[in-house]
């Protein structure tokens, strides 16, 4: 797929133009860092980068990021000889959008990784030469295939991907690996599929996904179709490199933006991108990504038209999170990755040598009503600590506001919060050191401005299908009886929020300085509707954040 810059808009083709104890702790292992080629690291971070990395307390310790640079887009990822093989959108120069390549990790439980060498580069004067973008990986006799968009310079003519400062060809590639760790890559010389129908005005074309049915091979490319809006456009093939176009799988309407937007269809919703479809349950479930969100479908597949009949749809994240790609874990189960990236200014993250990083496994499933679930993968519990009950005490005498007793440390851990609505709303809060004490300068307020928190969250029963999250209005649907469920995931500079397995949120939170953030949780309402108010500390999944 194609680059990609801050959550806020979502553009891609810009970047194509162009604690104490904890802080002491870490400290002494930064005097004490070895490298890869056995040398100490020196203590001045500003003379050794890998230092300033692991020194960072903004980067997360139990997600999977590169060591340094920009990453975006999982890419093909797979279980294959008994392990997990992520792929992602790499750039090996610097921090931020460029010159993508495939990066490759690995690892025992999509919890612990390992960095491989790069799996894909682009290919001088190939269908690549300007980027290896998103794809997927397919098994096919026993052999590891990568189905992915390579972008070339092209005439505007030839052009599917064109701005009025770029002219790229979009082109569907193909590369195979014998090797048992998929370390190495052969790629086919031309595309497998060279260009879009000639029939069709696409406005793009790219991310390929392929699936295997019992007669043969299809595959779902995103892309969209000028003054339509959004498309899915399908292929078959026997042998997963001579494709013949179909028909459309799936499309959108016209939103009526596409001329006021015409450099970007994305943006307007006019070309959607990385599409992932994928039998569900009973169902088939669609991803598209577009207008800086995440969609899904559920409904289903007519066999016979090859055509995909959507009922249910949602939002798959409500927060900063992009381009995902799903796989099955070894159990079967159908897994979400997603793109976290940043949302702080390009040149503070181009500054700190690393941009972007993956989510969590989450586990997909189908509900009884027919909507996608989303959960977290239990994997993650492995790194848990022992867990704390934490108590709320109230900031001020006879004031309704309630602060923990103890605090996330680190910025790395694990929240969980039950309360069981009752007639009181409630409003939930994650603060820093400085939102707290802002918060009790502010105690005569009846709640905390949002503002002021990492992360805010309100429910009332006068609106019982939503929780608002910061200022997201978020769908939820209880049964009767039933409690709310948040499950917060706190990494450095960010956090991943899942509520009653039905909607999900993630935010990035930048604090200044060398130390990482304590947090608390602050809670005014009713303390008698809080059945359970648990933390765990989390273990980091490498010694220097590098995860190398």
């Amino acid at each position: 797929m194609d680059q990609n810059g801050n959550r806020k808009a979502m553009d891609r083709r810009r970047f194509l133009c162009g604690t104490a104890k904890s802080a002491v702790a870490f400290a002494v292992f930064a005097s004490e860092l070895v490298h890869a080629d056995g040398v100490v690291g020196n203590p001045d971070a500003d003379a050794n980068p890998a230092l300033k990395l692991a020194l960072d307390p903004r980067r997360p310790q139990f997600h999977l990021l590169p060591a340094a640079n920009w990453m975006n887009d999982p890419n093909g990822p797979i279980y294959w000889k008994g392990r997990y093989h992520m792929f992602f959108q790499y750039n090996p120069h610097a921090a931020f959008w460029g010159d993508m390549h495939w990066a490759h990790a690995v690892s025992p439980d999509m919890v612990h990784w390992k960095h491989l060498p790069v799996a894909l580069a682009p290919t001088p004067d190939g269908p690549d030469a300007q980027g290896c973008f998103s794809g997927t990986a397919a098994v096919r006799d026993g052999v590891v295939t990568f189905i992915y968009t390579g972008v070339a310079n092209a005439p505007q003519d030839q052009a599917t991907l064109n701005d009025g400062k770029v002219s790229l060809r979009e082109s569907q590639c193909y590369a195979t690996s014998n090797d048992s760790e998929l370390r190495t890559w052969t790629k086919r010389a031309a595309p497998v599929i060279a260009a879009p129908p000639k029939e069709l005005q696409v406005t793009g074309f790219r991310d390929p996904s392929p699936w295997k049915e019992q007669d043969g091979w299809y595959m779902a490319v995103g892309s969209g179709i000028k003054g339509k809006g959004g498309a899915v456009l399908l292929y078959k093939s026997g042998d997963l490199q001579s494709w013949e176009y179909l028909h459309l799988l799936c499309g959108g309407d016209n939103n009526g933006t596409a001329n006021a937007n015409a450099s970007n269809p994305v943006d307007s919703g006019d070309m959607w991108e990385c599409p992932d479809f994928f039998a569900l349950g009973d169902k088939h479930v669609l991803i598209y990504s577009t207008q800086g969100k995440v969609f899904w479908q559920t409904g289903d597949l007519d066999r016979t038209a090859m055509v995909f009949h959507a009922g249910q749809s949602g939002v798959l994240d409500f927060g900063s999170f992009y381009a995902p790609k799903t796989q099955l874990d070894k159990h079967g189960n159908r897994v979400l990755w997603g793109w976290i990236p940043e949302t702080r200014p390009v040149a503070e993250y181009s500054a700190s040598g690393w941009a972007g990083l993956m989510s969590l496994p989450r586990v997909l499933t189908l509900g009884g009503d027919g909507r996608l679930k989303v959960g977290v993968d239990s994997g993650i519990e492995k790194l848990r600590g022992h867990e704390e009950k934490l108590r709320l005490a109230p900031v001020s005498a006879g004031g309704r506001e309630m602060i923990s007793d103890v605090k996330l440390k680190g910025a790395c851990g694990e929240l969980l919060c039950v309360v069981k609505p009752s007639a009181e709303p409630f409003t939930l809060d994650l603060l820093s050191p400085g939102d707290e004490k802002e918060a009790k300068d502010a105690r005569d307020a009846k709640a905390l401005d949002s503002q002021a928190s990492l992360l805010s969250i309100r429910y009332s029963h006068a609106n019982p299908k939503e929780l608002v999250v910061d200022q997201q209005r978020l769908p939820i649907m209880l049964a009767a009886g039933e409690a709310l469920e948040l499950r917060f995931f706190v990494d450095g500079s960010v956090i991943e929020l899942f509520v009653n397995g039905q909607v999900t949120s993630t935010k990035r939170f930048y604090y200044p300085g060398s130390v990482a953030s304590e947090i608390a949780v602050s809670f005014t309402g009713s303390v008698a509707d809080v059945s359970r108010l648990s933390l765990w500390q989390l273990s980091p999944i490498s010694k220097d954040r590098l995860t190398t």
